[in-house]
């Protein structure tokens, strides 16, 4: 017989369409449900379930998830090659966010997760007021003219790569690079000052390239991703020229970007990591409340707007210390107290990183810091040595940090379950900078964040084309479209920094 679950019915906003209606099997209801058959099984029949009942399977070991009106148990799957990316939708639709991140052919993996299909409760639709028909209704047509846009661009030829591009982009940061340890081998502030911001700014740029490396912007051929080059290319501009373990970071920035600015809840993985920044940093009053009983947190929340800034300068430092633990799979806390805490999130990280790779990125992280001593040991002393050492972090993370900040931070900060459709999600939660050629080059792309979060996989010289139509779209649907310049915006950071402070000593004194 046909396998069906029954449940209520919530409005689409997420993607997806469910269009049949059926009664549920009592067995198969509830947190006692035996594990669904997957196609790949001989006596397999698709189940049919509410997306209500999908969203009971939210954690990592039993997660579903939908792409259109197909659902499918990714329960347990260590070996996503995108990480923990994909349990941030667990018991949730996943369509636009599955379809902007990878490639066409990604698709036909699908069939071995497939267990059923959604449907829709009758009843309960029977019930809706012709207010929210209708906004069911506008939302059904929203999503499929930010598809219908998105289908447009890659018409348009924005997806292809120009391989000129990247090429001047690999060898100015060899450019950087050499200037940096010339000017290093000059015993004279002037060589020291240059030397070191050369090398800062070689760190940032580097970072830059390799976020889009990461994205699979830079090796791929009709859509397709070259996974060797990818692979490679990441390696090279990941672990050994900045000292980042790049599985680390892939997996870290692949979940902020399906949930940008979204606070997690309970033990899942649908929060954004970006913005755990307690006890230094507190983005809204949800975070600082997670301090309050904490008097080093509270200390540093009343002190975060004059804080903000100089804890950029170390930002850098952090970053290093969790590549080596994640690579080395330390589960200590050193410097800084950020191992992880989530143990679905350490086991899925320990098996990420296995075997030969996990050497090679080991072996990569160890050159890393054997080429940038020996850069550093051009200077007359030690002293003098490490002092260079420190300023070319500063000046990186400093560059680093306040641009990838002020991208999204300072704005809406929403709960998982109240989060907006992929479109909203990434435009509410995201903000471009304004600026001249200079502001371009320094930003590496991102001075677009709001078109890239749209479009991941965009290379980044298409950018400026997109977001003319992009800018139009959104004025066209009402939606606000967030752009500021690197000054002002990051005065805006301040303050609302400034902003959550007041309010949480305000709702939280001390006793």
């Amino acid at each position: 017989c046909r396998r069906e679950f029954r449940g209520s019915i919530e409005t689409m906003g997420k993607g997806g369409n469910q269009n049949v209606v059926g009664a549920a099997a009592p067995e198969l209801q509830g947190a006692n449900a035996k594990k669904p058959l997957r196609s790949t099984h001989p006596e397999f029949e698709p189940l049919k379930m509410t997306r209500a009942e999908m969203k009971k399977h939210n954690t990592v070991s039993d997660a579903w998830m939908s792409i259109g009106n197909k659902v499918y148990d990714m329960s347990d799957w260590h070996e996503h090659p995108g990480g923990s990316v994909l349990f941030t939708h667990a018991g949730d639709d996943m369509t636009d966010t599955f379809n902007m991140f990878h490639p066409p052919g990604t698709v036909k993996m699908l069939k071995d997760f497939y267990i059923g299909d959604l449907i829709e409760d009758a009843a309960a639709v029977a019930k809706m007021t012709p207010e929210e028909l209708q906004s069911k209704k506008e939302q059904a047509e929203f999503e499929k003219a930010y598809r219908n846009l998105r289908s447009q661009m890659k018409k348009a030829g924005l997806f292809e790569i120009n391989y000129w591009y990247y090429a001047y982009k690999l060898v100015s940061q060899l450019l950087l690079v050499s200037a940096s340890a010339y000017c290093a081998s000059y015993p004279t502030a002037l060589g020291f000052v240059t030397g070191a911001v050369l090398l800062g700014v070689f760190w940032q740029q580097s970072g830059w390239l390799c976020h889009d490396i990461s994205h699979n912007q830079m090796a791929q051929q009709d859509g397709q991703p070259f996974s060797f080059w990818n692979r490679t290319l990441g390696l090279i501009t990941g672990n050994l020229s900045q000292g980042f373990s790049v599985k680390w970071w892939k997996d870290k920035h692949n979940r902020h970007h399906a949930v940008p600015n979204v606070h997690g809840s309970g033990d899942g993985l649908n929060g954004d990591p970006d913005i755990d920044t307690m006890p230094l940093l507190a983005w809204s009053i949800k975070m600082a409340e997670t301090g309050k009983e904490n008097p080093t947190a509270r200390f540093m929340i009343s002190i975060q707007k004059f804080s903000y800034l100089p804890l950029l300068l170390i930002a850098r430092l952090s970053w290093l210390q969790q590549g080596i633990q994640f690579a080395w799979n330390i589960k200590e806390d050193g410097i800084f107290n950020n191992t992880v805490k989530n143990k679905d999130l350490e086991k899925l990280q320990e098996a990420s990183l296995q075997g030969s790779e996990k050497y090679i990125e080991q072996a990569l992280l160890i050159a890393h810091h054997t080429w940038v001593i020996l850069l550093c040991s051009n200077r007359p002393t030690f002293l003098s040595a490490f002092a260079f050492w420190f300023t070319a972090q500063a000046v990186c993370g400093f560059l680093l940090f306040v641009i990838t900040s002020l991208g999204h931070n300072g704005l809406i900060v929403y709960e998982a379950d109240e989060r907006p459709d992929y479109w909203k999600l990434q435009v509410t939660t995201t903000r471009n900078i304004s600026g001249n050629w200079f502001v371009h080059w320094l930003c590496g792309g991102l001075e677009y964040q709001v078109d890239h979060h749209l479009f991941p996989t965009m290379p980044r010289h298409s950018l400026p084309a997109a977001h003319e139509l992009i800018v139009s779209f959104c004025a066209e649907h009402g939606i606000k479209y967030n752009e500021d310049n690197l000054f002002h915006g990051t005065w805006e950071v301040i303050k609302h920094l400034d902003v959550v402070a007041r309010e949480f000593l305000i709702e939280f004194p001390a006793m």
